[in-house]
């Protein structure tokens, strides 16, 4: 591109006609050169402005999955801390989500009352300054990885299915695996005990001689769950059948968790 100027010439103070050649962009122009001491210079091609693109700012990306992480969570009949930690993926887990809900919760973190607000502090809500500078690295040699030949993803290995014997210790397992799964406290211990005292490990048995028999909803399976209670803590995925060894601990499971905190804590009739 030509340097823009002013191109003169000397001559003499009298006036006089000619003709000044000026270069403009490698095309020679001729221009009347009316005095000595004034001259028009060939005006300079108009620069076209470029626009550069700035890049988006790593910070704004960051504050943008800060703002996209829940602040509150409302407690639903059958949720946990656990189950509700893992949801949203909560830094700490569920001891940090009591911690910063203690006041609201209370002294037993195992016992949530349906209806509370949680505050939630998300993952995405604390960005670390090495992801931020990882993030920058990354936009800084982001043409040599477009330009690198691409690598196949080797495949994942296939999930190895899990199953369990048809049995008591079968079924505690298969139940223990769906609470987890649904963030329902429980172990084996907890479970097995209270299953010898209720039925003693008889999937089938039913009471047909106490004051739930009398009012028309005897007690059944495993755990001697009722129907109406097996019916309001039935955790989706199990059976509907209220004597399928597996639903029916879940159910009641999931019941002595609203109730008690946890089915380790029963010890007796509940």
């Amino acid at each position: 591109m030509p340097a823009q100027g002013k191109h003169r010439r000397s001559q003499s103070t009298s006036l006089r006609r000619g003709l000044a050649a000026v270069t403009v962009g490698g095309a020679v122009l001729a221009l009347p050169v009316i005095g000595a001491t004034s001259a028009f210079a060939a005006p300079a091609p108009a620069a076209v402005p470029q626009q550069a693109v700035a890049p988006a700012s790593v910070s704004a990306q960051l504050n943008s999955a800060v703002q996209a992480a829940p602040a509150q969570h409302s407690v639903a009949a059958g949720e946990t801390l656990s189950k509700i930690a893992r949801e949203y993926s909560v830094s700490g887990g569920w001891e940090k989500l009591y911690e910063g809900n203690r006041k609201i919760v209370g002294e037993n973190p195992d016992l949530i009352h349906p209806g509370i607000k949680l505050t939630l502090e998300t993952k995405a809500a604390k960005a670390s300054p090495s992801a931020a500078r990882g993030a920058e690295a990354d936009r800084a040699d982001r043409s040599e990885r477009i330009n690198a030949a691409p690598v196949a993803k080797a495949a994942p290995a296939a999930e190895k299915a899990v199953t369990y014997t048809n049995d008591l210790d079968g079924w505690i397992k298969e139940s223990l695996a769906v609470m987890a799964d649904q963030g329902i406290p429980g172990t084996y211990e907890g479970i097995h005990r209270n299953i010898m005292r209720e039925s003693s490990g008889n999937p089938a048995a039913i009471n047909n001689w106490d004051s739930n028999a009398v009012k028309g909803t005897p007690s059944k399976g495993l755990l001697q769950v009722i129907d109406p209670t097996f019916q309001a803590y039935h955790v989706p995925g199990t059976s509907t059948d209220s004597y399928d060894p597996v639903a029916n601990i879940t159910a009641a499971c999931n019941y002595a968790a609203d109730r008690y905190g946890s089915i380790d804590n029963v010890f007796g009739a509940y």
